[in-house]
């Protein structure tokens, strides 16, 4: 018996004899008199083991069977679910084993295991939270991660993604071998298409974004107005009206941070589980792990209404999100990365000017004169590209090398002149030529 079952038989004895009244015990035992008067007549028909608690040595009803805990551990030692926390693992013995369990339930049944989580919780430090901003589309972080998402034996490939300030969900990702232009693009292409344009995007000073040599400016660019010389992709955004910030360090973009820190330990545990082998894999699979998330994740914003604009056409947005590089039209011909090409449906009268070649991510080539919005599709010219003519090598034995005559002027000898200083030659110096 506890100490309180003690006590309370002490108490419960001195009344059965008489010592105390049913008041007295009452107020001693904090309990009602008709509380007293119950537990002194369980005890005289059952004795003092009627005091004590009904269930004592009985497992719960609720408690988890030893079938069912054996199993989770035999899940839980497997190589795949050893890198989950308890919160997402709890999350995949529901969705793949119909196991549900509570965290807690998750972390007991580890702890007893000597199984700890992976995921080390420090102190959080002491620091100013950015305000979120109060709209959806005020603000995207757009970065990338290179981390061994298909498996520790892999080669690293790279995620590129763009998280909404204001709500914390992706409005778009994919997988590319390397942290590169076209990714980006993809990724702008996807926000674009599903939501409309945003106000802002945030950024690290990747050369993606921030070319080296933003502020050498030629002199012709300054007389156009040109503040700063912008990369592809900066150039894109201009284009789209959207604000481009630049960060100064990864904690001011701390919520995209965040994100790789939440992918990392999630997405690449359901990819592993899924048998994702290849980076066209992965791209399926990540849209459909984007609703997911997105719907445990996501917040509600302060303001309801989207600050997102209209979208263009897909057309014109095609014609954005590529590369462009300026080429010398002559004769309605143009030379880049050695071949000629001719614009097609390009009026006869047309002068020779500066045009803007259009690289698209899937190689397709097309053209466009800056004073009209007219694109033009370029078709290759059988011509190979002019190289710098070189001398001709002239015929016959080479040329014979002119003598002076002897009368010449040159085979006669000269005297040096007498320049009137105190130096005098002990002779004449005579030189002759031939």
């Amino acid at each position: 018996m506890s100490d309180k079952e003690v006590r309370r038989a002490i108490v419960i004895d001195k009344v059965i004899q008489g010592v105390c009244t049913i008041a007295e015990a009452a107020e001693a035992l904090s309990l009602s008199e008709r509380q007293v008067k119950r537990l002194k007549a369980g005890v005289i028909k059952e004795g003092f083991g009627f005091l004590a608690h009904g269930n004592r040595g009985r497992k719960p009803a609720h408690a988890i069977s030893d079938e069912l805990r054996e199993q989770v551990l035999a899940i839980i030692r497997q190589p795949v679910f050893c890198e989950a926390n308890d919160s997402h693992l709890t999350e995949l013995l529901a969705e793949h084993y119909n196991i549900f369990l509570s965290v807690s339930s998750i972390r007991r049944i580890r702890r007893s295991a000597g199984i700890s989580s992976p995921r080390k919780h420090r102190r959080p430090k002491s620091h100013r939270r950015r305000k979120r901003r109060e709209q959806e589309g005020m603000l995207i972080q757009m970065d990338g991660s290179p981390h061994a998402w298909l498996g520790e034996d892999k080669p690293y490939i790279s995620l590129i993604g763009a998280i909404d300030d204001a709500t914390g969900k992706i409005v778009g990702a994919i997988f590319r071998p390397t942290e590169d232009l076209n990714g980006y693009f993809e990724v702008l292409r996807q926000i674009i298409t599903n939501y409309g344009i945003p106000i802002a995007v945030y950024t690290d000073r990747h050369s993606i974004f921030v070319s080296p040599n933003a502020d050498k400016l030629t002199i012709e660019d300054q007389l156009e107005g040109k503040k700063a010389n912008l990369t592809q992709l900066g150039r894109a955004l201009s284009e789209l009206g959207i604000e481009h910030i630049k960060a100064r360090s990864a904690q001011a973009k701390g919520r995209v941070e965040r994100l790789w820190e939440t992918l990392q330990d999630r997405l690449r545990i359901e990819m592993a589980l899924a048998g994702i082998q290849t980076i066209e894999q992965a791209n399926e699979f990540l849209q459909k792990f984007i609703l997911k998330h997105n719907a445990m994740f996501e917040v509600e914003p302060a303001n309801p209404n989207s600050a997102y604009r209209p979208a263009p056409s897909e057309e014109s947005l095609r014609e954005i999100l590529c590369v462009k590089e300026k080429r010398k039209l002559k004769g309605g011909v143009l030379s880049f990365q050695g071949q000629l090409y001719k614009l097609d449906g390009l009026p006869a009268y047309f002068p020779d000017t500066t045009v803007l070649v259009h690289v698209h991510p899937d190689g397709k080539l097309r053209a466009s004169y800056p004073k009209q919005k007219i694109v033009y599709d370029l078709i290759a010219v059988s011509e190979p590209v002019r190289t710098k003519p070189q001398p001709k090598e002239k015929a016959g034995p080479p040329p014979t090398p002119r003598r002076p005559a002897p009368d010449h002027p040159w085979r006669k000898g000269f005297r040096i002149p007498n320049t009137g200083s105190n130096y005098t030659p002990d002779r004449t110096k005579t030189e002759v030529l031939g």
